[in-house]
This record gives structure tokens, C-alpha cells and sequence, in this order.
């Protein structure tokens, strides 16, 4: 056997010699199964290699270190000891699981194998020893298949339709009803199968078997699967795994044995409950694979009540140990209990929220603790996605397929597809997904994480799909029996139905209903989530940073107060442009800007407006600039209405609304529209050529203002320059709204946003100019707003010249998404569909910087320009409000720059409220420190 170099320090660990403080060196498994040998809890013995041992099999070619043979074997050895078997033996045998186990929980995402040390004469002998020639049998059979599958790559579906001709030739439906005579039958059939598929056999010898079995547990860190589970909960892929190597325990010895899993709360709901499932008559995968739909744990109690009793016990035990929600892995041989595994669990978002608050009004853990113990991404998540329509209606039940049981709540609705593949193919074209399986294998995650929605024919609450579902937040309904998946066929039926791939259903995770139609769904209210309105009241309390939304309507307002927002960072005017009715004016206005403002300057001179129509006169009554004036006058009434709502809704908070920003191609027809038209016009009979020279004028002014690049073209602040009555207009209309409020003796705390400035210039400019038209409105009404001019820091030369920016503005606003397309000179569309996903795979990019703000680059330049713009104006407001404003990490890093407040979209409020908090006591934790 090839070895690497020796490593320093021990390579295995035997359970009394670890704990659960050493989980990056013993994996979470191995080191909770260490803690709980140190309690006394009944554990199996055995012993665990380390994760370094793993680190150094992939650094040294995949090859193990030299030293650690020699450490299995004497550690087998001591097994033997303990247990008064033989590694080997055909009379007195000692069989093996070889178990996967990373610092971070990611369920069945890596490989394990059960029964190792099994061959023809073994299992013979372990007929006897067991006095149960069918368990034996039952467990060499398993044997094969999973050493197979593991370690020489045989699909699981070569073995699905071998057992199950025999169990139809058998006429049994499950598999603990094979007689001995069948389950050898099988068991060559699998010998055979193998052979043909894999080009090997099954090695005889248990040390071969020990030693392939390991190093595939260590290859199964880097399998497609895992790999892409640890990219969406952003786990290093440089931990490694542990392997777990204990004796074997047998739930599947008959009617006083068995095995399950079992959650110290409900880990949907939170509810404090002990909730689980287990099968008789079974091994481990039997019920995390959903092959069986298992039996609620209160049967249990019925059928052996002392084991029952134990088993709770030992789980309140273990949460009050842990002091955490605990999903626990259990066997039950012939009326004994054993733990082969806990772990914290895996949850919805409610489930944490709920379960971190009563554990903090329980004085189990603290207030700050629980705060501590949320992701703020989960907040986002508890707004769980509902149905809009009463599904209880007698129109809705017609449309009911089936019912299944509620694994992960939330309402979807989608596409069925059958297999992983075509779900992320379908997601990748736009489709919302729903992915149907007869039960879901770890080889699915990626079609998971594409789908909106997961339905499985078989397994319970405690399977693969529902698992891993309820982490990711993904609507999941599981052990639907009424549903029969045809994956040849590519359709699933249902009492009488049929539904075929590409139709729609609509599934509630919550209920486990599933419904043959398309259903529209909706965010529900964080009012109506009691922990979790307790849960942000504590982050309030404890956080610095101001939290504001980005809002652009009164509906966008209110709901973003709803969600605890005190303020709006970011109002984009833009956006009411695009309204359908509105559109055609600010076309108008837009298309015969260049020409009112060149026949202005020429007429009236630079910074001076018409007063009035009747000013323009005759001569231009029809002209372009007569177009222009009317245009903007109906968008000017426009826009006081717009900011008369959104103002009222805020009343005495900040409301920031930045000027005229988007490029001005977001606005005009397409070119190919236009001529389209164009065509149409002069085809058609008896249109006249002045409708069809007005077309063409408007086809060649709208080709004028057309640019090769227009995010970094003729936007922003530029356009405020260019066409002075623009800018002036959205200025009045915002003044006129806010004196008009307070006249009505509402307070309003208006904040006018300059964008794109590069050069201190074109603030002192604007400002001078925008701050006559404010101060005209003012007096003209009698009355004055207190108000603020600032400018979005979105550009490298703004921030790097932020020092000489802040002497004419009174805030800044950091616009992080195209601060960081610009500082990496990156398209955000073009990137993330071609190279940034690589990137990050890759290791060139440690994240996605449009998603978490890159602290080096994009964050030093944030740094300089609030160091400069506080040392010019130490009262300058500071603020962000790119989506980074949502993002746990950024605001960590804007809270230890000192801003004053973070700026997201409404949903994410609640987040970037908790992630406030999280920094404020990380920063409290590093000062006592």
C-alpha cells in the first residue's frame, strides 16, 4: 500500500479520548460521539480517523499517510477487546460501519458503509451468532450494495430491480419478508451484477475491504454533490472529512428491534416536542434514504415503552447538554438502545427562530446568544412563501392530486420535472421548478437547490429530501403514496390523473397538499410571526447601525416600515418613469431634450427656464421645444404626486430620493420597433406623410441619443448638466410635495441624491443650482423643509476624491453594486452568466462580490472615502445602498466603518436588523477581549 509522508500527531482517536470541542479535527460526528461516551450514554465502540488525515490524502495524490495502518489495526484491535470479537473471524465475527463525518453537518452528502467485514463464511457464521440466518443474510446483502455504490461506483439502480423481482416472485411488498433462501438468491444475483458493471468483485478479505472502504469515504468529500452543497452554504472545501469506524449494532434482528431519528423539537415548526420517526425490523439508511416510509416515534411507545422512555430521556439530556436543538440517530438491538449519532439540527427558519427565543425565555441559553445563533439569510427566508387563494374552497379541492406529509413548509408552485438535470436545465431558462422524485438521493442536490418546490412518493420527515429542504428553505412534501412516479414515462399519476413534465402543480409544504394547477403565491407579514417580532424587538435594542429600505412607491413604503425600516436610503425616480401611462411624456421629454436645451441656452441663456408657455412663442409652439416644456410639465404633476405619497408614508423619517439616474436607452423604443412601425405606416393606405415624417423624426431622435456603452454613457449627474430643466423639475416637484405635506401638519424629512458625481464640480454646480429652484418653491409657499443635498459615492475617482465631494454635499450614499462593477471592471449581467460562477468554484474569487462586498478592493475605497469625507464634514451622513445592505458579512463590515445606516430592499430589512445586531456584539465580545 502507497503512503504519504508521515503526519505530526495522532491520526486516530478513540471515543474516550475525544470531545466535542475537537469537531474541525474529528468531524461533528466523531467528536459528538466522543462526548457522548464521556456522559455515558450508551454509544457503540470505535474510534476516528482525523480530518488531517484526509487533508493529507488529497495533498499527497490520494494516498494515506504513512503510520496510519498500523493505527486501524491497533485499534481494531482494542474493538475486539471490548467486545469479545474477531475483525475476520467466520465463528465470532466483528462487523464495522465506516462513517463519513465533516466539522459542518451536511447530511448525506458523503458516504458511508455498513456491515463491513462480511464475506460467504462470515455470513455464516454471523447466522449463528445471531441465531437469525435472515438477518445475517439481510446484512450481507446491504453489505454489497453499499460497497458497491461507494467505493466501486455501481449506480444503486443496477440493485432496485433485482430485489424488487425477488420480492415480487417472493409476493412480499418489504424487504425484512425475504426468507433466507431468497435473501442468498440475491445476494448472488448482487455478486453477478457487480462483476458485470464494475469489472471486480467484492474484495473477501475485511482488511481489503476496510482499507478501499476508507479512502472512498475520503473521495466522497469531493463528489459533484458535495462539493456543490458546500458552494451554496459557503463551507470551505478545504476542512476535509473524518471517517468514523464503530462496531456494528442491528435494528433489523426481528420485531424487538429497529431504527430511527429523532429531533428534540419539531424542526418545521420549532414546537417544543420530541418528534421523530423509526422502522422495525430495519437498518440506518432504511429511514434516511426513503426507501420505507416510516412509522411515528409515539408508536414506539406502544410497542416497546421502556426503550421509549430511555430514548426521551436521553434526547432532553442531550438539547440540555448541547444547549441546542439536537437530531439524533438512533438502534434499537433486541430491545437495547443505542446512539450512533447526534448532531445539531438541521431546521426551517421558523423552527430557529422559534426554538432560539423559547430557549432564551427558558434560560437555557441567553437573549444575546439567541441572536447570535440566527443567520440573518434565514430571517429572509421565514417570510415563507402562501398561497393568495383559499385552497379550501370547493374549486381548489377539485384541482387536490394528492396528499403526502408537510417536510418543509412553504407554497410553490411550478414546472414538474423528473429529474435533477432537466430541473436546473428549466430554472436556468427562467422556469419555476418543481422536482418530483420516488424519493430524493444526495445526488439530487443540484436539481434541489434549482427547484421552487420538492415532491417525494416515499420517506418521512426525517428523509434526504426533507432534511435538506428545510435547511435550504425549499417548500418539500414527502411520503405522498398517492403519487406514482413513471420515470420512463416521464409522468406521475394520482388517484386517476395524470400529469405529465412540463405541466404545473402547486404543493404545500406546510399541509402536504399538492394541487394540479398554478397557484400564485405571496410573502406573508412578519406580524404575524410573534418570536420573530420578539426576536428582531432584542436586535433593536441592541444594534448602532440604522436600518433603511429601498423603496420607490407608497406600497414599497409601507411595507417596508412594516418589516422595522427606519428610513428610505434609496428612492429611484427611474423607476415611476417606466409606468405605462407615463412613459409616452417622459419620451417626450427625453427625445426633445437636446433641442430645448440647445434653442434655450441660445434664447434665454445657460441656467435660465422659460416661465411659462406663452413665453416660448409662436415660432416654436409646434417645434421640439415646444414638445419638450409640455412633456415636462406632465411629468413634473407626475412626480409631485409620486413623492406626495411616498413622503406621507414616511413622515417624520428620512426619505433619500435620487435624481434622474438610468441610462436613457431604458426608456426609448427599440430601434427595431421604430422601424417596424415605420413599415407598417407606409404599407397602410391612407396614412398621410406627416404622421409618417413624425415617425421618421422620431426614429432618427431616438437614434441620436443611442450609445455604445450607456451604463457608463450619457447618465446621472451628466444628464442633470446636459438638460438643467430636468433635474430642476424633479427638484420643484420634490419641494412642492414636501411644503404641500407640512401645510397638512405632516412632518417630512426629504434628502436630495446627486447620482454618479465624479468630480467635486459637478456637485458644487448642481447643488448651486438645484439648491435656487428649492429655495424659490420654499418661498413662494411660505413655508421651509428641512432638507439635504448629497450624492451616491459609485465610482473609483468619487471615492478616491470623496474628501473634496464632502465640502458640498451633506451625505453620502455608497452604491455598492456598481462600485464593485467598476472597481473589478466587471459587467454584473455578463459576469455572472459566463465567468463569475467559475471564478468562485475555482478559488480565483473567494465569493461572489455582487452578493458579499469585497472588503479588500471595493471596501478599502469605502474606507478612504469615509475617512476623507468625515475629516472635511464630520457631520456627514453615511450610508450604503446596494443590495450589500442585506448581506450578514458587509454589515459587519459598514458597522466597524462607523456609517450610520445600511439600505436594502424591503425583505431583506429584517436581515440586515439582525445582522446589526450580530456586529454590535461581535464588536462588544472583541473589546472585552
Amino acid at each position: 500500500m502507497a503512503t504519504a509522508p508521515p503526519l505530526v500527531g495522532k491520526l486516530v482517536y478513540r471515543f474516550e479520548e475525544g470531545d466535542a470541542t475537537q469537531s474541525e479535527l474529528l468531524g461533528g460526528k466523531g467528536s459528538n460521539l466522543c462526548e457522548m461516551a464521556h456522559l455515558g450514554l450508551p454509544v457503540p465502540p470505535g474510534f476516528v480517523i482525523t480530518t488531517q488525515v484526509c487533508q493529507s490524502y488529497f495533498s499527497s495524490g490520494q494516498t494515506l499517510p504513512e503510520g496510519l495502518w498500523e493505527s486501524l489495526r491497533e485499534n481494531i484491535d482494542l474493538l475486539e477487546s471490548s467486545l469479545a470479537r474477531e475483525f475476520g473471524s467466520s465463528s465470532n465475527p466483528l462487523l464495522v460501519s465506516v462513517r463519513s463525518g465533516a466539522a459542518v453537518s451536511m447530511p448525506g452528502m458523503m458516504d458511508t458503509i455498513l456491515n463491513l467485514g462480511i464475506n460467504d463464511e462470515i455470513a455464516e457464521g454471523l447466522a449463528g451468532l445471531m441465531d437469525n440466518p435472515r438477518a445475517a443474510y439481510d446484512a450481507y446483502r446491504r453489505f454489497l450494495q453499499i460497497y458497491a455504490g461507494v467505493v466501486l461506483e455501481v449506480p444503486n439502480d443496477v440493485f432496485e430491480p433485482i430485489l424488487g423481482d425477488a420480492k415480487t416472485r417472493a409476493q412480499v411488498s418489504q424487504d425484512h419478508q425475504l426468507s433466507p433462501e431468497q435473501l442468498r438468491a440475491i445476494i448472488e444475483d448482487y455478486k453477478e451484477a457487480i462483476r458485470r458493471h464494475s469489472g471486480r468483485d467484492v474484495p473477501e478479505d475485511p482488511w481489503t475491504q476496510l482499507k478501499e472502504a476508507v479512502e472512498a469515504v475520503f473521495r466522497s468529500w469531493n463528489t459533484p454533490r458535495a462539493i456543490h452543497y458546500r458552494d451554496y452554504y459557503g463551507i470551505s472545501q478545504d476542512l476535509g472529512t473524518a471517517v468514523t469506524i464503530m462496531s456494528m449494532v442491528y435494528g433489523n434482528l426481528g420485531d424487538t428491534s429497529g431504527t430511527g431519528v429523532l429531533f428534540t423539537r419539531d424542526p418545521s415548526s420549532g414546537k417544543k416536542e420530541v418528534l421523530g420517526e423509526y422502522l422495525p425490523n430495519a437498518q440506518g439508511e432504511d429511514v434516511v434514504a426513503g426507501g420505507r416510509t416510516p412509522r411515528p416515534l409515539a408508536e414506539l411507545a406502544t410497542s416497546m415503552p421502556q426503550v421509549y422512555r430511555q430514548l426521551t430521556a436521553m434526547a432532553h439530556q442531550l438539547e440540555n447538554h448541547y444547549r441546542d436543538l439536537q437530531d439524533i440517530e438512533f438502534t434499537v438491538e433486541e430491545g437495547r438502545l443505542f446512539l450512533l449519532q447526534t448532531r445539531n439540527a438541521k431546521r426551517t427558519p421558523m423552527a430557529a427562530v422559534r426554538a432560539a427565543v423559547d430557549m432564551a425565555e427558558e434560560g437555557l441559553i441567553t437573549r444575546q446568544e439567541a441572536l447570535l445563533r440566527i443567520k440573518p439569510d434565514e430571517l429572509s427566508q421565514l417570510l415563507v412563501p402562501k398561497f393568495t387563494e383559499d385552497l379550501d374552497s370547493a374549486e381548489a379541492q377539485n384541482s387536490l392530486l394528492a396528499r403526502g406529509a408537510p417536510a418543509s413548509p412553504g407554497a410553490a408552485s411550478g414546472m414538474v420535472c423528473f429529474d435533477a438535470a432537466a430541473a436546473v436545465a428549466a430554472a436556468l431558462q427562467g422556469e419555476a421548478v418543481i422536482l418530483v422524485r420516488p424519493e430524493t438521493k444526495p445526488d439530487d442536490i443540484h436539481g434541489i437547490t434549482a427547484s421552487v418546490g420538492v415532491l417525494t412518493c416515499r420517506g418521512g420527515v426525517t428523509s434526504h429530501a426533507a432534511v435538506v429542504t428545510r435547511g435550504m428553505g425549499i417548500p418539500c412534501v414527502v411520503s405522498c403514496e398517492e403519487v406514482w412516479v413513471d420515470l420512463e414515462q416521464g409522468c406521475l399519476t394520482a388517484n386517476g390523473k395524470t400529469v405529465w413534465a412540463g405541466e404545473y402543480i402547486s404543493l404545500d409544504g406546510g399541509t402536504g397538499e399538492v394541487f394540479h394547477a398554478a397557484y400564485k403565491t405571496e410573502l406573508p407579514e412578519l406580524d404575524e410571526f410573534e418570536e420573530g417580532k420578539t426576536l428582531l424587538g432584542w436586535a433593536d435594542r441592541v444594534k448602532r447601525l440604522g436600518v433603511w429600505a429601498n423603496a420607490d412607491t407608497p406600497q414599497d413604503a409601507t411595507q417596508a416600515l412594516s418589516l422595522g425600516a427606519e428610513g428610505i436610503g434609496l428612492c429611484r425616480t427611474e423607476h415611476m418613469f417606466l409606468d405605462p401611462e407615463r412613459l409616452p411624456a417622459v419620451r417626450q421629454m427625453l427625445l426633445n431634450a437636446p433641442a430645448a436645451e440647445e434653442w434655450r441656452r441660445d434664447n434665454l441663456g445657460a441656467g435660465v427656464a422659460p416661465k411659462d408657455q406663452d413665453q416660448l412663442g409662436e415660432l416654436v409652439r409646434k417645434s421640439p421645444v415646444r414638445k419638450f416644456y409640455e412633456a415636462l410639465d406632465q411629468v413634473r404633476r407626475f412626480q409631485t404626486e409620486d413623492f406626495t405619497g411616498i413622503l406621507r408614508v414616511m413622515g417624520n423619517r428620512p426619505v433619500i430620493i435620487r435624481l434622474l439616474d438610468a441610462p436613457l436607452h431604458e426608456f426609448l423604443p427599440s430601434q427595431e420597433e421604430l422601424l417596424a412601425e415605420l413599415e407598417e405606416l407606409r404599407s397602410k393606405p391612407g396614412v398621410s406623410s406627416g404622421q409618417i415624417t413624425e415617425k421618421e423624426e422620431l426614429a432618427r431622435l431616438a437614434d441620436s441619443l443611442r450609445e455604445a456603452n450607456p451604463m457608463l454613457g450619457h447618465r446621472g449627474c451628466r444628464l442633470g448638466l446636459s438638460f438643467p430643466p430636468i433635474y430642476q423639475m424633479q427638484v420643484e416637484a420634490i419641494m412642492t410635495a414636501s411644503v404641500g405635506l407640512i401645510k397638512q401638519g405632516c412632518p417630512v424629512q426629504p434628502e436630495i441624491m446627486i447620482p454618479l458625481i465624479v468630480d467635486v464640480e459637478e456637485m458644487r454646480r448642481l447643488r448651486r443650482d438645484l439648491t435656487a429652484v428649492a429655495e424659490a418653491v420654499q418661498q413662494e409657499a411660505g413655508v421651509r423643509v428641512a432638507y439635504k443635498f448629497g450624492t451616491m459615492i459609485e465610482t473609483p475617482r468619487a471615492a478616491l476624491t470623496a474628501g473634496k465631494i464632502a465640502e458640498v454635499a451633506d451625505f453620502f450614499s455608497f452604491g455598492t453594486n456598481d462600485l464593485t462593477q467598476l472597481t473589478f471592471g466587471f459587467s454584473r449581467d455578463d459576469a455572472e452568466g459566463k465567468f463569475l460562477r467559475s471564478y468562485i468554484q475555482e478559488g480565483i474569487l473567494p465569493a461572489d462580490p455582487f452578493s458579499t462586498l469585497d472588503q479588500e478592493g471595493v471596501g478599502d475605497l469605502i474606507r478612504h472615502a469615509v475617512a476623507a469625507g468625515r475629516e472635511a464634514r464630520p457631520s456627514l451622513e453615511l450610508g450604503i445602498c446596494g443590495e450589500h445592505g442585506g448581506d450578514g458579512a458587509s454589515v459587519a463590515f459598514f458597522h466597524r466603518l462607523g456609517l450610520d445606516y445600511v439600505s436594502c430592499s424591503p425583505y431583506r430589512v429584517p436581515a440586515a436588523r439582525l445582522a446589526a445586531a450580530q456586529a454590535a456584539l461581535a464588536e462588544s465580545t472583541e473589546t472585552a477581549d
